[in-house]
């Protein structure tokens, strides 16, 4: 008789091999399966069949004015950003209103924050009357009068149209051999 103790030994000896027989035989036939064209074919169609039908989908959504996946992606990443600048702001005006409370503890207080911007007050009262002042004065003045021999902009520009000359075929010669002898 065989003692149970081998009989197990082997047993596990037959079910390693096997395993390892048929991990084996299984990236064999994965490995065929990716070389093979037809497979890489049907692979790739699929995948670009996917992508249209993704395609195909978010040109439906958006007919129907529903936001595609992508939207929310972007909608999301767009409330993040916001969040996190929100949240800058938050403790902007969380140290400014320490220093505003440091400002009340350290005898300058409120009292003096209300008395600077009464003089600014004041002072912007008293450049008010003065601007209205000057408007009065610039109202009350006389207009310069016109100068009676002085031609009108319209007989100017009349009269320069007619003493303009005109180039002729020998000015535009010489400008020309000017020009060029200027460049050289």
């Amino acid at each position: 008789m065989v003692p149970r103790a081998m009989t197990s030994d082997a047993a596990d000896g037959l079910r390693a091999r096997i395993s390892r027989q048929s991990e084996d035989a299984l990236g064999r036939l994965a490995q065929e399966l990716l070389e093979s064209p037809f497979v890489n074919g049907a692979i790739s169609r699929a995948f670009e069949a996917r992508e249209k039908a993704a395609q195909a989908q978010e040109v439906a959504m958006g007919a129907l004015n529903l936001p595609s996946a992508g939207d929310l992606e972007r909608l999301t990443r767009r409330v993040r950003s916001v969040s996190q600048r929100l949240e800058g702001v938050e403790d902007a005006l969380d140290r400014i209103d320490e220093r505003v409370g440091a400002m009340g503890g350290a005898g300058s207080g409120v009292g003096s924050l209300e008395q600077r911007l009464a003089a600014i007050e004041g002072q912007l009262t008293a450049f008010a009357g003065q601007l209205a002042e000057l408007a009065s004065r610039l109202a009350a003045q006389p207009a310069d009068p016109p100068v009676p021999d002085a031609p009108s902009p319209e007989a100017v520009a009349e009269a320069a149209v007619r003493v303009a000359p005109r180039p002729t075929r020998t000015r535009a010669a010489a400008a020309r051999k000017r020009a060029a002898a200027r460049r050289v």
